[in-house]
């Protein structure tokens, strides 16, 4: 009898756990409304033929001036400055094989995005840019002081009289603002095990593709990668997160665009203007 009995709850038990593992958190009504059909432009409203880099501020000027969000990245300088810079290195921006913050903020005055005229821009120069006039999705980039890094950034944005909400592919990242800051949209990238190419181990990218980190950071939203997504996506949806999808792109149309835009509540585009 008792056999029958764990092997009839067993499987019950996993299930639970399952939804337990992924569930987001409840998201207020208005705080949904705020951000519900938004559209960011990925890095800013940047050119495909690099003209306008992405992270600069011509291209969050361009994408003020269009009236779309703006996605963006923030990261450490060695000052512990906050700019706005996507990678972890300069090479690919700017032609120059070492990490971002082993340089102050001073000295990477000194670089160019893609030899424009562009320099990196702090955090504080954006918003001042920006100025509360469209909705910002701000990416948490991880760095050795993750902590600090979303301490400095969530003082600087309290200050800030606009609309934003923040996202990481760290857990950790999101869950320090559900700790420390639960009013604010918080988001969970994430994305295919094959799409995170060796940055995580095996054991780490199946867990963050399959939103089981989520007991960790409960969630307002998830913000996954554009394509086919696993059944726990889905059921995370169900149970109340928001949608989110990144990064569409001008060759991702193949038929009605307007689709694309109803199957999710956010999309982070680039390349095109929606």
């Amino acid at each position: 009898m008792n056999t029958l009995l764990i092997i009839f709850l067993l499987p019950v038990i996993l299930i639970l756990l399952f939804f337990f593992l992924i569930a987001p958190a409840r998201v207020d009504a208005r705080l949904r409304a705020s951000f519900f059909g938004c559209r960011f432009a990925h890095r800013g409203l940047h050119a495909k033929d690099k003209s306008v880099p992405e992270n600069s501020l011509a291209a969050f000027r361009l994408a003020v001036e269009a009236g779309y969000g703006i996605e963006l990245d923030i990261r450490f300088t060695k000052d512990k400055q906050l700019v706005v810079f996507h990678d972890d290195t300069l090479l690919r921006m700017c032609g120059v094989d070492q990490r971002v913050d082993a340089f102050t903020y001073a000295e990477l005055q000194e670089f160019r995005l893609l030899d424009s005229d562009e320099q990196i821009p702090l955090f504080s120069e954006v918003l001042s840019l920006v100025n509360g006039r469209i909705p910002l999705l701000v990416e948490i980039k991880t760095g050795p002081e993750n902590a600090l890094l979303c301490q400095h950034a969530y003082d600087m944005l309290q200050t800030y009289q606009g609309l934003y909400c923040i996202e990481s592919f760290h857990p950790m990242i999101v869950r320090w603002f559900k700790k420390h800051a639960p009013q604010i949209l918080r988001g969970q990238l994430s994305a295919p095990m094959q799409a995170f190419d060796g940055a995580l181990s095996g054991i780490s990218a199946f867990l963050l593709s399959r939103l089981l980190t989520n007991v960790l950071a409960r969630p307002h939203f998830i913000a996954y990668h554009k394509g086919k997504a696993p059944l726990s996506v889905s059921l995370c949806q169900t149970l109340g997160a928001m949608r989110a999808v990144w990064t569409l792109r001008d060759t991702d149309y193949t038929g009605n665009p307007a689709e694309l835009f109803e199957a999710n509540d956010m999309i982070i585009f680039e390349f095109f203007r929606p």
